[in-house]
Order: C-alpha cells, then structure tokens, then sequence
C-alpha cells in the first residue's frame, strides 16, 4: 500500500508542479505618454528646498493648517468610507485564501465505535427452537451478548492543476484583491480632497461674513449720517433711501451665509463621522488664513510617467486588467481533460488492540479524467466573453491613464489662473476701498450727491466678496492639483 501511495502523490507532484498554465502571461499595455503635463511651464521648477514631486508628498506637509490637519486625522480615523473599504480589503484577502485552496488536495478523517448489547435469551430461543422438552437453560437466559466494532478512517481528493486553472484562478483572486487596496488608496485620497476643499470654502464662507458684519457696520454710520444731514436740511430723503438700501442689502446676506456655513460644517461632520454639529475654530482668524494661503507659484509636478505609478485609479484599473487576463486562462483551460485523484483508507476491528493490526487495513484509490464532449457551446463562448472582456479593461485602463492627465493639466491651468485672478482682485479692492473714501469726503463735503457713495460702496462690498471667493478658489486648485498627481495616501 505504502508503494501504492508514495507513486500517486509522486505522480500526483510532478503532474501539478510541472503542469503548464495555459492562457496569456500579462503584459502591461502600450501607454501614449506625454513628455510633460500642459500648463506645465517648468514641470520640475522647485519653490522652496524640497525636490520631491508634489504628488509624493505627505499630505500633511502640503496642508500646514492645524484645524485642516485635525480634521484630516480624524476623518482617517472615523470616516465611514474608510471603515467600508478596510472592510472590502479583508473580505478580498480572505477570498484569495478561500480560491488557493483549490489548488491543494482535500483530506478528511473520522472514528468510529459501536457497541452492541443483546439479550442472551434472544439468542438461545433462536438456537433451541427444536426442544420438545420446553424447559430452559436459566443460567443462558440470563447471559448477554456483546458485540463490539471501532475503526479509523480517512479519505482524500485532489483535482489536479496540470492546466493552471487554479493557478489561474488565485491569480485572477490576488489581483482583484490588489485592487480593493488601490480602491481603498482612491478612498483616502478623495476624502483628503473632500476635507480640505469644503474646509476652504468655510473659511470662505467666514471671511464673507465677516465682510458683512463690517459693510454692515460702516454703511450703518453712514446712514446715521445721512438721516442727521436730512434732518439739518443739508440733505435729502433720497440720500436717507440710498444709505438704506445699501444697509437693509448687506443686512439681506447674513442668513444666506449663515446658512451656509452651517450646511457646510455639517457636511464636514459627515465626513468626519460625526452627528450634525459646529466646527470648532477661530472664525476671526479665517479671513488670514485665507490671504495668507501662500503656494508657490510653480509646483514640481514630476514626470507623466509617474502619474502611472502613482495615481491609485490607475493602478486599480490595472489590476483589474491583471483579474481579467488570468481569467481568460481560466477560461482557457476548461477546454482541457480534469483530472481528479481520489483515496480513502482506513482500519477496522472488534478488538481496540488489533485496529492498527496490518491484517485490518483497507484501502481505495482512484483517478480520473474527464473530457467536455457537448456542451452546446458552452464554453467556447465563454471564452470568448474572457477575452472581450480583456480588451474591454485593456480600453479602460488607458482611458483612465488619459482621464488622469487631463485632470492634471486642468488642475495646472486652474491653479495657474486662479492665482492671478485673485492677484487682480486684490488690486480691485485697494481701489475701490479707495474711492468709496474719496466719495463719501466729497458727499460730506457737498460737492456730489449721495449716488456716487453707493455705487462705490456697492463695488467695494461686491469686491471684497469676491476676493474671499477667488483666495477660495486658488487653495481648492491646489487641493485639486494635489489630488490630480495622486497625493493623499
């Protein structure tokens, strides 16, 4: 039996491990990559010490805001879209080890025991039926008869790989399991962005307000004013009209931005796992936080072929290209013979001593091969849907290499023209600030009417507003520059 074993795991070995996998090896897809980015005037200019490509940095050395970086660690911690996906890594790593064991044989073993007690009476009556003398033996009426039995047993089956098929099959698994990683990289990077980008918009939304309370302020002296020259005979209803419009008008902005902000701080809350509430900060502060906001002008953005290795979209959709072109080996090898061995033994006695006794032993192996005669074209078709699916991931992973470069050079031209939008903003404001002071020195002085106050007033007002827009817009390029290089994880 021993010789009998060894030669059909032996046989077995050298069939699996010196089996082929048949299908396609992978190979990574010819890629157009461009030499630089569009909008990319100087990709490798460095603003500061650090060579290192903005992509590859740590988050926390992009965004230097103490209130950003909280809210960032914490999201990473209690975000529910980070919890799901570590959730979908270990369920796709327990997958792949659930697919591996269909590469190795099955074993199973077992015990048994039975007892079997019987009256001795029982048996005696079968064994004098023909006493004509009627009477009985007492002392084997009441003698019993016990019988016992016990034995071992185990049993075996092994489909043998000698086509790859399963090896293809782990394959195709581990890749899909490489990808739920780069889907939990992508969850990371876009709740950075989220974070950081609704972030500055409160700040933004903390700066207008706080342009408001002050135009409310200064348009409310200027409204006592007039009311007082109206009242002297020095000016008109109309002035006390004007001045109130352009009070009761910033009056009008408070609620809409309050409630802004409040709808903001509340999405914030969801991405940082919490209850609807406020967030915490110095809401003085956030008009210098904004103005303050400096980046450099140019950005080391690194190579194209970079983007390649580094954006998690693209190493996901790679790796679900890596899933479908193993699969198609799977596909491929169903065309072949299974082969399967199967084996079961084992030992048996009535007697506990003699159970390991050679003379007990039984065994039974076979082995056999099984060939698709007919199957309608079952799985020739399923082949062929293998293979188109392969061409389709083959499409999709190069879209999405071109979809990447095209968020890049978008986020390079955003970034570019935001910050020279506010550069002109901020001069439009020096110079209506400036005017609306001339104005009113020449209402008080007499020398216009009113009107001319309230246009360059209203120009001032609108001006600040959309300074703290545009000091928004220019830190969101840079969030979504950052996240466009693949930073974040």
């Amino acid at each position: 039996m021993r010789r009998i074993l060894t030669l059909t795991v032996s046989t077995a070995l050298v069939a699996t491990l010196g089996g082929c996998k048949v299908g396609p090896n992978y190979k990574r897809p010819v890629v157009n990559t461009p030499a630089e980015y569009r909008g990319a005037l100087a990709p490798d200019a460095v603003s500061g010490a650090s060579t290192t490509a903005l992509g590859a940095q740590k988050w926390d050395t992009v965004f230097t805001d103490p209130v950003l970086q909280a809210l960032i660690n914490e999201a990473l911690k209690n975000n529910y879209d980070v919890k799901i996906a570590a959730d979908r890594v270990l369920e796709e790593k327990a997958a792949v080890g659930v697919t591996r064991a269909g590469e190795f044989p099955t074993l199973s073993g077992g015990a048994s025991y039975d007892a079997i007690s019987l009256p001795g009476g029982l048996l005696s009556g079968f064994g004098n039926s023909n006493n004509s003398s009627g009477s009985s033996n007492s002392s084997n009426n009441n003698a019993r008869s016990n019988i016992y039995s016990g034995g071992l047993t185990a049993s075996a089956a092994w489909n043998l790989d000698f086509w790859g098929q399963y090896r293809r099959m782990t394959e195709a698994q581990r890749a899909e399991y490489r990808a739920t990683q780069w889907a939990q990289q992508t969850t990371y990077s876009t709740l950075i962005d989220e974070i950081a980008t609704d972030y500055y918009q409160l700040r933004s939304l903390d700066a207008q307000l706080a342009v408001t309370r002050q135009a409310i302020d200064a348009r409310k002296q200027s409204l006592d004013l007039t009311t007082t020259l109206e009242q002297g005979g020095s000016g008109t209803l109309a002035d006390v009209r004007q001045a109130e419009e352009l009070y009761f008008t910033a009056q009008a902005e408070v609620p809409t931005l309050e409630q802004q902000i409040a709808q903001t701080e509340n999405n914030l809350g969801l991405l940082l796992g919490r209850n609807p509430g406020p967030i915490l900060r110095d809401v003085t502060a956030s008009p210098d936080i904004l103005a303050k906001a400096a980046h450099p002008v140019e950005v080391p953005v690194g190579l194209p072929s970079d983007l390649l290795e580094r954006r998690p979209d693209i190493r996901r959709a790679e790796e679900l290209l890596v899933q479908a072109n193993a699969n198609v080996g799977v596909a491929r090898a169903q065309f072949y013979p299974s082969l399967s061995l199967t084996g079961e033994g084992g030992t048996s006695s009535s007697q506990f001593k003699k159970i390991f006794d050679g003379s007990n032993i039984l065994y039974y192996i076979a082995g056999s091969a099984t060939e698709p005669i007919f199957d309608a074209g079952k799985i020739r078709n399923n082949y062929r849907g293998t293979q188109a699916k392969d061409k389709e991931l083959v499409d999709t992973y190069q879209q999405t290499i071109a979809g990447a470069f095209r968020d890049v050079s978008n986020a390079l031209v955003a970034y570019s023209k935001s910050r020279e939008y506010r550069e002109q903003q901020e001069k439009l404001v020096a110079s209506s600030a400036d005017a609306v002071r001339l104005a009113r020195m020449r209402y008080q002085a007499g020398s216009t009417a009113y009107l001319e106050v309230l246009t360059n007033d209203t120009t001032l007002y609108n001006s600040q507003l959309t300074l703290a827009s545009a000091q928004q817009q220019e830190a969101q390029a840079l969030v979504q520059l950052y996240n466009a290089l693949g930073g974040g994880w």
